[in-house]
């Protein structure tokens, strides 16, 4: 039998809980109760130990599972699934009537590993894991092992920087020549190991994915510190020493701080809100994730700016990107104001092939700035070489707010911590 911790709410009478209790094909060995007081009387009780809290219950009692017998109103469908990321988070399932909640599979692994995770998709996840592996690659041997959508078959080393020519002759052959793990490799120089995934569950598991042969296929490269990009919303399927969860400002705060989101605001070590600019809700989304974080969890708002990899100043730019209409002013200042540019269309298509093509018709520049993201290589270079324009690959800055903590000193921490948590055979 299993060891379950039940949830159970004072809005049913509790002779009617007594009674579930002994139905379940459970060895129950504790309740919390999560609120309602219309049918509790002072001397009833459920024939088992209450807990204050979820956590109480499961640090006492090392359940199974927990399993869930309260119902709207005390639970309405957002406090639900705040509680199911609290079990999870804590390594146990969730389940109910007519549902049930797995921890995302997290195989363990020899070497010191940090994760960087998000929220959805278009979050700014690969531009941090960019940063992360930029910051501590320059004193330490690190790896990248990113997975996505558009991944290789059998995981790939990438040990020297693409170029704009080789990742053509990628795309013609057919492969996704904008996949992350490329784009991360020639935005910061570091060793990459590309991996793909299929699927993805609402707390983050993968239905499949290549990630442990790629992790293996890493460890090749003797690296001091792995890091892992995961993929839109996905997990990488390891236990990561540390994780940076990454969230937008121009997602709706709800959900990017809910639902299953507050599963992996709880297991990060380190959050950072992009998107963070003047119209955006990113002080409340900041305030959100606080409370929905581990205690002392830092948050820090952030802008993504691109860096263009080439020089580009003087000449006539048309910049292509993911970013929403109303980040669009300030991308095409920034290229303006700090390399020098002069900026003749901004285009956040990349994602969009029909709308792409409508706007390249339109655009008139000598150089195309591109991030490698989408229909980057398939579509604009290839529109670029028919018409004998420039093509210049462009990364993305993270640039935290004024006021907030320090993104590198933070991410030196949890370097640290990963390597101290790791076997001692391998620090």
């Amino acid at each position: 039998m299993r060891r379950a911790v039940a949830i159970v709410d004072g809005e049913h009478y509790p002779p009617v809980v007594r009674q579930a209790l002994e139905a379940l094909r459970d060895d129950v060995v504790a309740a919390v109760l999560v609120g309602g007081t219309e049918k509790l009387r002072e001397d009833e009780g459920y024939g088992v130990p209450l807990e204050p809290s979820v956590e109480a219950a499961l640090r006492e009692h090392r359940p199974d599972v927990v399993v869930d017998l309260s119902d709207e109103p005390v639970l309405s469908p957002p406090d639900r699934l705040a509680l199911a990321s609290r079990v999870l988070a804590l390594g146990v399932p969730y389940e109910g009537p007519d549902f049930r909640f797995e921890p995302p599979p997290a195989e363990p692994v020899d070497l010191p590993t940090l994760a960087v995770i998000g929220t959805g998709k278009r979050v700014g996840k690969t531009a941090v894991t960019g940063h992360v592996a930029r910051h501590l690659g320059r004193t330490r041997r690190v790896t990248v092992v990113a997975m996505g959508r558009g991944g290789p078959p059998e995981p790939e080393t990438v040990l020297v920087r693409p170029t704009v020519e080789s990742l053509l002759d990628l795309s013609r052959s057919g492969r996704h020549a904008a996949s992350d793990h490329l784009e991360t490799a020639l935005a910061t120089g570091v060793p990459t190991v590309g991996c793909r995934r299929c699927g993805g569950g609402l707390a983050g598991a993968v239905a499949i994915s290549n990630v442990l042969e790629g992790v293996a296929l890493a460890a090749e490269t003797s690296p001091e510190l792995l890091v892992l990009d995961g993929s839109g919303a996905a997990l990488p399927p390891v236990d990561a020493g540390r994780r940076v969860l990454v969230a937008s400002a121009a997602q709706p705060v709800d959900v990017a701080a809910g639902y299953l989101n507050v599963f992996r605001a709880l297991i990060a070590d380190l959050v950072v809100v992009t998107m963070a600019e003047p119209d955006a809700p990113h002080v409340e989304l900041a305030a959100a994730l606080r409370t929905r974080s581990r205690q002392g969890t830092p948050v820090i708002r952030a802008v993504l700016r691109p860096r263009p990899l080439e020089e580009i100043a003087g000449e006539r730019v048309a910049f292509f990107c993911t970013a929403p209409v109303s980040a669009h002013g300030h991308l095409a200042g920034h290229l303006e104001d700090r390399h020098g540019a002069r900026v003749t269309a901004v285009s956040g298509a990349l994602a969009d092939r029909a709308r792409l093509r409508g706007e390249l018709r339109d655009i008139r520049a000598d150089v195309f700035v591109v991030e490698l993201k989408a229909a980057a290589v398939d579509v604009v270079v290839e529109e670029a070489r028919r018409r004998g324009s420039r093509v210049v690959i462009a990364a993305d800055d993270v640039e935290p707010l004024d006021g907030e903590p320090e993104l590198d000193a933070e991410l030196e921490r949890l370097a640290s911590e990963a390597v101290a948590q790791a076997p001692e055979s391998v620090r």
